[in-house]
């Protein structure tokens, strides 16, 4: 990751490094290949179809050469009513690029979920959250499987056709682009398959309906190519054991199995030759023998001298490629600079793999099974709700925790919901990489898509220890002030600290660790592992050389997330498992250090910590509490600072930053709520009545101080029938003698009338707005 910002010209994906899968995958289309030409009509595009059965009982569909036939290639995959088209395109020219440009645009339709869209223009907009987090899991699925050296712009477009909201279509366009590659003619050495495994009352299902997920403690996707190797993985849990999760991953590998097969069917049935690329971008080997005769010694000495810093080291190694690059040049005048580089970065890769599998020698001097030091504190900061720093080697993250009301909750729109992203939630991490964490220059402020995935990473690590009744949302930032290597790991200790720092009553404290592989082919099968050595808490470096970053965070007790990115066409579940073995291992110890900073949630609150109470208003009074149009509820925010947010038909909760916010509300709301107590109304009695206002359909008027006024129809005001009550002469603070006969018992409105006391008149007349209750005869006549 680092070493590739400070040498732009040093690629991963070159020819040169892993020139084994390249004859691998020419080779195994040798005989169906032609060069870089489409199909000329779609015409010649056969369809087909394939069938997969589920051990759970479910039938996955696949099929291809109906749809998007000038593509390169397209399938449809089908899970219960979930349709997902995928297309594939590549260009035959190269790009300019060093690298593979690979593209991968997942968007999700309101139409296959029978909506409209909710915003201003009810089109879809720019791509959500959980549209980039889908995207990111196909492109990691299949682009470990494309030739090394292949520099041609290629482009997956996943379309939902139709959404039954029961089967989610993140898995299903894995599936998807898998078989849409493999009936293509893009090199490609799949294909894979995969599915997602839940674990509901300790039983394992595959790919479970969002129902069954609600009650899941594991949510894992698992893709995996042939012979049982795994491609990628993807994991959320709650605190899963290890063993449970070893025997999910088991069982999602054995399952890919089956979608393997058929997809290759299906190739046989309607795919076409593979093309043969105009050209691979490879060093040639005279190349990387006369720069590994000039800088293997120099790289060697700069890989060994453990006293090196990050930035230091990279700048040693700049030094050595510049050098290395104008003597090449002097030697070689027609190659170009980016040959030139690449026969060093070639060299560069040897000499750091040959030191980990032949010495077992790390940059920094440490074993492999080592962890970095670890240094860390809490309350960094005495005016925020919860923060600490971690530092782990040189990785450093500033992790700060906010509270603030449940109406602050992120909510999705109802396209996403259905598509299986989250309803509402109150616990979100948010991830920042500024550019000086690398010394590096570059503009700030825009998420980016590995912000998002990084992010994404530390929230679900965090999310299983989360109280589900916590009173707040709580927003935890993780910025990253420091990499190299791991900071998501790290973002997720950091967010540990911090919330028990904040008080947040988590059952116990989460740390994470990176995994790195180096690996070198067998002898006897060029295709498979043979010597292969794992790295504990891997460097930038490490992790930019090797072969594999293996992210995972739990509790002492278990497994809450896991990401597994590979660089190779496939792990043997020997790795997979060793791997786990020791990340449980390392996160151990990165704990231990934990605790000796911070052990349990903090008890006592800070004196800025916010405040939240349930406040119970009686039904009768609700609306003189609200105001009309939520007048009072809007005063009491603007003057305090507190939120109030509905819960039921008598109950609200009142959020307030501080105690002195929820100080100064109480008393506003002891205010609104301190009515003098309602007199009791006699049925059939005579009131005195204080007219407050005038309405076309009648008069509102008071019984009573403070009382919400009751509405006199004009149809009760006289024996005449009347338009509007100023045919009276009625005006405004004008007392008149009303009847009361009770409540309407369906509104709780008042029941008045004037119109009865023009006959004989009564006895009693009560006027309600006197110090006592007992007026005299004379209060009867109006005034």
């Amino acid at each position: 990751m680092s070493a590739s910002m400070t040498f732009p010209h040093f690629r991963q994906k070159i020819c040169c490094f892993r020139r084994i899968e390249n004859t691998f995958l020419l080779s195994k289309y040798s005989k169906h290949v032609k060069r870089c030409r489409h199909t000329d009509s779609w015409k010649d595009v056969t369809s087909g179809e394939v069938e997969i059965s589920m051990s759970n009982s479910r039938t996955l569909r696949l099929a291809s050469g109906k749809l998007a036939r000038f593509s390169d290639g397209s399938a449809i995959a089908q899970l219960g009513d979930t349709s997902v088209m995928v297309t594939a395109v590549s260009k035959t020219k190269p790009s300019t690029a060093t690298f593979l440009p690979l593209t991968v645009d997942y968007r999700q339709k309101a139409a296959a979920a029978g909506r409209i869209p909710t915003n201003f223009l009810r089109r879809e907009l720019g791509p959500t959250e959980n549209e980039i987090l889908t995207g990111r899991a196909i492109d990691r699925s299949i682009r470990p499987l494309f030739p090394d050296g292949y520099f041609y712009e290629t482009q997956i477009v996943c379309n939902l056709l139709a959404v039954d909201g029961v089967n989610d279509p993140d898995v299903l366009s894995i599936n998807a682009a898998s078989a849409a590659l493999a009936v293509s003619d893009i090199p490609w050495a799949g294909p894979v398959g995969a599915v997602r495994i839940g674990m509901v009352d300790g039983e394992l299902i595959v790919n479970p309906s969002r129902r069954e997920m609600t009650h899941s403690s594991l949510n894992l996707i698992v893709t995996g190519c042939d012979g049982n190797n795994v491609v990628m993985l993807e994991a959320s849990a709650n605190n899963l054991l290890q063993q449970d999760f070893l025997k999910a991953i088991k069982r999602g590998v054995k399952e890919t199995q089956a979608i393997v097969r058929k997809i290759k069917e299906l190739a046989k049935l309607c795919g076409k030759p593979k093309r043969l690329p105009i050209k691979l971008f490879a060093v040639e080997q005279e190349l990387v023998e006369a720069a590994a005769e000039l800088a293997r010694s120099r790289i060697r000495d700069v890989l060994l001298d453990d006293s090196h810093s990050k930035i230091s080291r990279d700048r040693a190694l700049d030094g050595v490629r510049l050098d290395v690059v104008e003597r090449l040049r002097l030697t070689y005048p027609d190659q170009d600079n980016f040959q030139l580089s690449e026969a060093f970065g070639a060299t560069l890769k040897s000499v750091f793999r040959d030191l980990i599998l032949d010495e077992n020698r790390r940059c920094d001097g440490r074993e492999l099974t080592d962890v970095r030091d670890i240094s860390c504190s809490v309350n960094v900061y005495k005016p925020l709700h919860g923060s600490a720093l971690f530092q782990r080697g040189q990785t450093q993250c500033l992790c700060t925790v906010t509270f603030d009301s449940l109406e602050s909750a992120f909510k999705s729109d109802s396209v996403s919901v259905i598509t299986g992203a989250f309803r509402e939630k109150n616990f979100m991490v948010h991830y920042e990489f500024p550019p000086y964490a690398t010394n590096e220059t570059g503009k700030s402020g825009m998420v980016g898509r590995r912000e998002l995935g990084h992010g994404a990473l530390a929230e679900k690590a965090l999310r299983a220890v989360i109280p589900d009744n916590f009173p707040f949302t709580i927003r935890l930032t993780s910025e990253v002030l420091e990499s190299n290597g791991s900071s998501s790991m790290a973002s997720a200790c950091g967010g540990s600290l911090a919330l028990m720092d904040a008080g947040v009553p988590i059952a116990d404290h989460v740390a994470g660790i990176a995994i790195g592989l180096v690996t070198r082919p067998s002898k006897d099968n060029p295709h498979s592992i043979g010597d292969y050595k794992l790295l504990t808490d891997i460097l930038g470096i490490e992790d930019y050389l090797g072969d594999m970053d293996f992210k995972m965070a739990g509790t002492k007790r278990g497994v809450t997330a896991l990401q597994a990115d590979v660089k190779v066409p496939g792990l043997p579940m020997r790795i997979v498992m060793e791997a786990v073995q020791q990340a449980v291992d390392g996160k151990s110890r990165i704990m231990a250090v934990m605790r000796e900073c911070i052990s349990e949630p903090r008890v006592e609150k800070k004196e800025n910590a916010p405040v939240s109470i349930r406040l119970e208003v009686p039904p009768h009074r609700r609306s003189k509490f609200v105001g009309a149009g939520g007048y009072n509820l809007k005063k009491l925010t603007a003057e305090t600072g507190v939120q109030l947010s509905p819960i039921d038909d008598t109950s609200f909760t009142v959020f307030a930053p501080n105690q002195s916010a929820m100080d100064e509300a109480q008393e506003a709301i002891a205010q609104l709520l301190s009515e003098e107590k309602e007199p009791v109304l006699d049925f059939g009695a005579i009131y005195t009545a204080k007219i407050v206002e005038l309405k076309e359909v009648g008069v509102m008027v008071e019984l009573y101080p403070n009382m919400q006024p009751a509405l006199l129809h004009n149809s009760q005001l006289d024996q005449r029938k009347i338009n509007h009550p100023s045919a009276l002469g009625l005006d405004v603070g004008q007392e008149i003698s009303v009847k009361y006969f009770g409540r309407d018992p369906v509104s709780g409105r008042m029941r008045l009338s004037r119109k009865v006391l023009q006959n004989p008149a009564t006895k009693v007349v009560r006027n309600l707005g006197v110090s006592t209750l007992d007026a005299s005869p004379a209060a009867s006549k109006e005034s």
